[in-house]
């Protein structure tokens, strides 16, 4: 099946409102897109499945434990008939003064307008969403 150039422009434009979603600190939008069953991987290794569990992992994020946290989208790659896309990203992170910054992307599966798998990876030397001791 082939998607008309509006559905692949709809397509597009909901991968990058998700996005959007977390730069607007907008918890209730991501979550509008995840099915009930979404999974989703961490760039640290940890799964959560379900909306709640979902939610749960993204609170911390979204309360502004780690800092204030932006991602601009970098590059878009998009596979509406398959329901995939891969978006890459700069995420940057203010914290204690000092900004750092580093590339990652999500691999997203779509079904009837949900996300139901969200796999992000992240290119960093170090995890830099663990806050250190003092």
């Amino acid at each position: 099946m082939t998607l008309s150039r509006d559905d692949r422009a709809t397509f597009e434009q909901c991968v990058l409102d998700f996005t959007e979603c977390f730069n607007r600190e907008d918890l209730d939008g991501v979550m509008a897109y995840m099915a009930d069953d979404a999974v989703y991987d961490e760039f640290n290794g940890t799964r959560s499945q379900g909306k709640v569990a979902i939610r749960a992992a993204f609170e911390p994020q979204f309360r502004g434990d780690f800092g204030t946290m932006r991602f601009a989208a970098d590059d878009l790659i998009l596979d509406p008939d398959a329901g995939k896309a891969l978006i890459t990203w700069v995420c940057s992170l203010k914290s204690d003064g000092q900004t750092r910054s580093w590339r990652g992307l999500d691999i997203l599966h779509w079904h009837d307008g949900k996300i139901t798998q969200k796999h992000t990876y992240a290119k960093t030397e170090r995890l830099l969403l663990t806050k250190e001791p003092s």
